[in-house]
């Protein structure tokens, strides 16, 4: 996961503003720890922090089209590089990064060509020949992106806001599925898809359908040349991810470099329900496990550092946050450098408990898409940025583009707790992978009831941060 900073239009374009882009762009030096870039072209500045993940030799950003006449800065993973590369074979690649594909699509297609990215993604490209520039976030907002304006008139795109709160008056979460044009002048949306139209899905449910658009999700994601894992909390999501993953990974290239046994992570308090369900679930995969404890001291000596790479003081993300960034620190101490993760189930499928009370399907959908558009705002920023903190990247296979058009095209009839018919919360994702021939999990995993993150490590962490809160703050 890397750190991108970019800006244009700058009055002072002298060595001091180049200064002080590099200054800034250090900020973010945690998401991309391998290679810092700095392109520079009149009062045009682009700078890129890289955490290398495809590519670590020649990948390094900014990266060019052939004369050099379009630069781009990428934080993110394309994973359908290598079919796009077949489609612009009249051009010269020079690295084998799989970001490069942007700035020849541009040349080739002009600005319309982001809906043919599949992956995680926050660009920003420079057209040199006439200044103009275009910045775009991927469809889920799964990669962060701010946008910011001057006081002298610029425009600046930034991976983290502390890349511009100092020197900009204003600045905003750029939208996820937008595109900016200085061209065109704005911001529209690029990502447009039937679910987030008003008209209820009517597709019926076909469990080997929304099998096979997982396992394809997941099977692009191994897509690295660096170690990585798996985070396993024993819940459903997490320990569907893992078997999947360690069922085809002994077919994908990354095993040809890593070896065939998935590593997976987990981590709580002591005796917390996530780690002993982990447990089981990586003894059932035969996954090599890696289990860290922490104590409620050691989360609350954390808060301030978590809050500072999070940037939110939204409750629930900050408690969820703080065993992941401490999880992260020992992932990245054992030299992986990216991990899959099971977020997004619980917003496509009506996973959370209140989803019991829905009155009818229509309600039922309208707040399963309320939630995939908020998911920048929390389960997203929360997992991207606790493992960025510690240049480690997490890929999120559930916010696939291609999944969330299969599994919300559904009849969200079938997604809706049903007990009279032997249906809990997600019992649709759970049928899908209940095969008795060749079983991805114990009935028991795959049924487990949904816990938050927050609770699954332990209890008594929920309660430590309340008796902490209120030994800090005096209540009248």
């Amino acid at each position: 996961m890397c750190g991108i900073l970019a800006v244009f239009g700058c009055i002072d374009n002298s060595q001091a503003k180049r200064s002080r882009i590099i200054e800034l762009s250090r900020r973010l030096r945690h998401r991309g720890p391998d290679w810092s870039g700095l392109h520079c072209h009149g009062d045009c500045y682009l700078a890129h922090q890289r955490l290398a993940i495809v590519d670590p030799t020649s990948g390094d950003q900014p990266l060019y089209n052939e004369d050099k006449t379009v630069v781009v800065t990428v934080n993110g993973e394309i994973y359908n590089h290598k079919q796009l590369r077949e489609q612009l074979k009249n051009h010269q690649f020079r690295t084998g990064s799989d970001c490069e594909v942007i700035a020849h699509l541009y040349e080739e297609h002009g600005e319309e060509f982001v809906d043919m990215l599949d992956g995680m993604f926050s660009f920003v490209l420079l057209d040199t020949r006439d200044k103009s520039f275009i910045a775009a976030r991927d469809a889920i907002g799964v990669t962060p992106l701010y946008m910011g304006w001057g006081l002298d008139g610029s425009i600046w795109f930034a991976s983290e806001m502390k890349a511009l709160s100092d020197d900009c008056e204003r600045f905003i979460s750029f939208p996820p599925g937008h595109i900016y044009s200085s061209k065109q002048g704005g911001l529209r949306r690029w990502y447009n898809p039937p679910c987030y139209s008003e008209q209820i899905p009517s597709n019926p449910y076909d469990p080997l359908v929304l099998r096979k658009a997982f396992e394809k999700a997941v099977v692009k994601r191994l897509m690295t040349d660096v170690p990585f894992g798996v985070l396993l909390s024993g819940g459903l999501d997490s320990s569907l991810v893992a078997a999947v993953a360690s069922r085809y990974l002994a077919d994908s290239e990354a095993a040809c470099q890593w070896g065939s046994q998935l590593h997976s992570f987990c981590i709580g308090l002591e005796g917390s329900p996530d780690l002993k369900a982990a447990r089981e679930v990586a003894d059932y995969l035969g996954t090599r496990h890696h289990e860290f404890h922490f104590t409620v001291q050691e989360g609350i000596d954390a808060l301030e550092e978590v809050i500072y790479h999070i940037e939110t003081y939204d409750v629930t993300t900050i408690r969820a946050s703080t065993p992941m960034f401490l999880m992260s620190r020992k992932i990245k101490s054992l030299g992986v450098k990216m991990v899959i993760s099971g977020e997004g189930s619980d917003e496509i499928f009506g996973g959370y408990l209140y989803f019991h009370k829905a009155p009818n399907k229509e309600e039922f959908h309208q707040e399963t898409c309320r939630k995939i558009k908020a998911l920048h705002l929390y389960d997203c920023l929360r997992a991207n940025k606790s493992t960025s903190a510690w240049g480690v990247e997490a890929r999120v296979p559930f916010l696939d583009k291609e999944f969330i058009n299969t599994a919300m095209s559904i009849d969200p009839e079938w997604k809706m707790v049903r007990p009279d018919l032997g249906r809990i919360e997600k019992w649709i994702l759970r049928n899908a992978f209940d095969d008795d021939k060749q079983p991805y999990l114990p009935k028991h995993i795959l049924y487990r009831q949904k816990e938050q993150f927050s609770d699954g490590v332990g209890y008594s962490w929920i309660d430590g941060l309340r008796d902490h809160a209120n030994k800090q703050v005096l209540i009248f």
